[in-house]
């Protein structure tokens, strides 16, 4: 109850269609709609072990693979965290409706992944929450 989530992977460099692979870039879109209004919400979405989340400015980190990197709606994260396991960005005020969210991750490792679910929830009230279960992901050497 609170919050809403529709993941959508889309492929910005692909090396196969319809098919993973180790170094294929992947832009992660995040649809949320909240309920009702709610102070400090923190939305998390998992990445695959060994991906990298771009955008950071680190070494390799291409700026024009995060040019299309989109976010609507009435919010703006107060802070997003690019960790080695998950993407979470904080936000102050989220208002009743609709946002987006995206980044870009580079896939570096291959195998087979089972991902936690993608959360959001808003910090001081843990009642108020959404929870969508990620696929199996596959990447290919």
């Amino acid at each position: 109850s609170g919050y809403q989530i529709t993941k959508t992977l889309i492929p910005v460099s692909q090396k196969k269609p319809k098919c993973w692979t180790k170094g294929d870039i992947v832009r992660v879109r995040l649809d949320l709609e909240a309920q009702s209004d709610q102070t400090w919400v923190v939305v998390q979405d998992p990445v695959p072990a060994g991906s990298t989340i771009l955008g950071g400015g680190l070494g390799r980190d291409s700026r024009m693979l995060t040019d299309g990197e989109k976010k609507e709606g009435d919010v703006w994260p107060a802070f997003e965290e690019r960790s080695f396991e998950a993407f979470r960005a904080y936000y102050e005020y989220v208002p009743k409706g609709k946002w987006r969210a995206e980044y870009t991750i580079r896939l570096n490792g291959q195998g087979i992944f089972r991902l936690p679910a993608t959360r959001v929830e808003a910090m001081y009230f843990p009642e108020m929450l959404g929870e969508i279960p990620n696929k199996t992901m596959k990447v290919e050497p």
